[in-house]
């Protein structure tokens, strides 16, 4: 998908309002690839990581444990600094690093975390589908070896690696478009 056809779907979802997308990248997730790609806009470059949605799919629902759709922006980043592998619960970081990355049991919340916030209002925005209240992320993980499939809860896991690099070049109300 060319950003410019991602820049008319915002456009279109916000009513015309896409002001921020003209100015910084947009994150666009693609959750029947598996991928999240970084689009900036000025200079047509793109990054491509691989990451994992929601085993059961795509989908907007309080307690569904889906990953929501639509357009969404960075609210908060979380964890900048805290080494590879740091272990966050309820968004605050435990002071264990995770060295074992195959641990599907788990699935720790590791290295940095973006909270999502939702755009469209009663799509992903208020009420039961709101994705701030949701807690939806993306985030790293301690199963790493599954990434590529959808097997998260809702959030959008990625490597630690790819996380760290991708929170470090993002800001606070950056674009993310999820389907």
């Amino acid at each position: 998908m060319l950003w410019q056809d991602i820049s008319r779907d915002i456009a279109h979802r916000l009513q015309g309002n896409n002001a921020l997308a003209d100015q910084r990248p947009i994150i666009f997730v693609d959750s029947a690839a598996q991928r999240l790609y970084q689009i900036d806009v000025d200079d047509a470059n793109e990054r491509s990581y691989p990451i994992s949605t929601a085993a059961n799919g795509i989908g907007n629902s309080l307690d569904s444990n889906m990953t929501p759709h639509g357009v969404h922006r960075i609210r908060q980043k979380i964890g900048g600094g805290a080494p590879r592998g740091m272990v966050f619960k309820a968004r605050e970081p435990t002071g264990r690093i995770a060295r074992n990355l195959d641990n599907r049991d788990a699935d720790e919340i590791t290295s940095r975390i973006l909270w999502l916030d939702g755009l469209e209002p009663g799509v992903n925005r208020d009420g039961s589908c709101d994705t701030y209240a949701r807690y939806i992320y993306i985030h790293g993980t301690t199963d790493e070896r599954r990434i590529g499939q959808p097997v998260s809860a809702g959030c959008i896991r990625m490597l630690n690696d790819d996380v760290i690099e991708l929170f470090d070049d993002v800001m606070v109300n950056d674009l993310v478009v999820i389907r």
